[in-house]
């Protein structure tokens, strides 16, 4: 048995994990899908001070207050930042990370530098794309029922997070045992940018011909990634 720990990025929450998470259990693994600060059904608790490293600093708590060992850690989209973070906070507790099209932003880089976001609907402490940017691009390859399902869950995402530099003072420094998988009908984060998290950390790199939601569109290929690395 495994545990793994998976984490969401923006607009998310465990939630979107769930048919992977039942793949993973059904095997006789350990999953947890925490929902992040601020995200999802912790919704109501947004607000400001909400970052990349407090999201990371909740996450490595889990990890020891659960006392959990030899963790898989996976992180998609935004929660490729939260993992690194967490990876190099708790790293006598993590046995693998990996990359779920995930970003891998390097120490002070910022998702701006990487990801241009077309629209952006700002709340005081939130943002999110408009509801006809979910509809017509992000989860536009999703079938029809399954895309609705996920649009009724989505949430503002933590605002800072979204555009404060990252702290990862030796997360690149260190060695890792890592996979890289690249859904080639995503755009973001770009192919060179997961190309370069890859050749850094020396990682086996994977591609699923899929959209930035692997999870969604295809949760057996992507937990049978998960599990092999």
């Amino acid at each position: 048995m495994t545990t793994f720990v998976l984490l969401h990025g923006a607009y998310q929450g465990g939630w979107i994990w769930k048919p992977v998470a039942e793949r993973l259990r059904a095997q006789g693994h350990h999953v947890l899908a925490p929902s992040l600060d601020g995200c999802a059904e912790r919704k109501g608790q947004i607000r400001a001070g909400i970052t990349t490293e407090t999201h990371a600093d909740e996450v490595a708590g889990l990890l020891f207050y659960d006392d959990l060992k030899d963790v898989v850690l996976v992180g998609t989209s935004t929660g490729g930042m939260v993992m690194a973070r967490t990876a190099e906070l708790a790293r006598e507790r993590v046995a693998r990370v990996v990359f779920a099209d995930a970003l891998a932003l390097l120490d002070g880089e910022k998702l701006p530098d990487i990801v241009k976001r077309p629209t952006a609907v700002d709340t005081e402490f939130g943002t999110g794309p408009s509801q006809h940017d979910f509809e017509t691009r992000l989860f536009a390859d999703l079938d029809p029922a399954l895309r609705r399902w996920a649009i009724e869950r989505c949430t503002p995402h933590p605002i800072a997070a979204m555009r404060a530099p990252v702290k990862l003072e030796r997360f690149w420094g260190q060695s890792w045992n890592a996979s890289v998988i690249w859904c080639k009908r995503s755009a973001n984060p770009p192919v060179a940018h997961q190309r370069r998290c890859a050749d850094r950390l020396k990682a086996r790199w994977h591609e699923l011909d899929t959209g930035h939601y692997p999870m969604l569109s295809e949760p057996e290929a992507l937990a049978k990634l998960i599990v092999e690395g």
